[in-house]
């Protein structure tokens, strides 16, 4: 398996800090809380390195809590036989597809499905540790892109004014991200997985089992 690069454990420990900062800014605004679990439901693109970082996890995973891991692969193969049909791209691979018909698709594919990393027992995600950035993200006002405005979790700030929203806002290491994906994709083989060189986004169920 293609290494995670070294770089992304700096990656999340900014993310780490920076989630912290903007939940200590936010303060009762911020609604999150463990086994809220709104968040962990409806599919969503991951890049490479998401990716990568999963399949990390769990093969920390299977070396540390073997029960846990195949629990949770348990329930990806259950995603996939419930949704794969309707995956808007290549299941093979586990790439999706880049047509204006297939991100149509994916914009209404799986939304109320629950993520396959959720445990249904505890509301915790069991790769927490490992977690996609759109996860890391979730919940604290972001910008998706520069000059973008600002959204967060539809059940935080309620009540809250654009200021209150806007002092609470999530530094986002985006250039980081990108740099650790350009890393990837230069080092890839062509015996690796496809996305890493492809630069093409996939799920998290599909990642768990790659």
């Amino acid at each position: 398996m293609q290494q995670l690069p070294a770089g992304d454990q700096h990656l999340v420990q900014i993310m780490d800090a920076a989630l912290a900062d903007a939940a200590r800014r936010s303060g009762d605004w911020l609604a999150c809380r463990p086994g809220c679990t709104q968040c962990c439901h409806g599919a969503f693109a991951i890049n490479a390195l998401d990716a990568l970082r999963l399949r990390t996890g769990m093969r920390a995973l299977h070396a540390a809590d073997h029960l846990r891991a195949e629990a949770i692969e348990g329930r990806a193969r259950t995603w996939i036989v419930e949704h794969g049909a309707a995956f808007p791209g290549d299941l093979a691979t586990g790439l999706l597809g880049m047509s204006d018909e297939d991100q149509a698709s994916f914009e209404e594919f799986a939304n109320e499905a629950a993520c396959p990393a959720l445990n249904p027992a505890t509301g915790l995600c069991d790769v927490y540790e490992w977690r996609p950035m759109t996860c890391r993200v979730f919940g604290p006002p972001t910008r998706m892109g520069d000059g973008d405005a600002l959204g967060c979790c539809e059940l935080c700030f309620i009540g809250a004014t654009e200021a209150e929203i806007a002092a609470s806002e999530m530094a986002v290491p985006r250039d980081e991200e990108e740099r650790l994906l350009a890393e990837i994709a230069s080092t890839a083989k062509p015996d690796q997985h496809a996305e890493a060189s492809d630069g093409r986004d996939t799920v998290v169920a599909l990642a768990l089992l790659r």
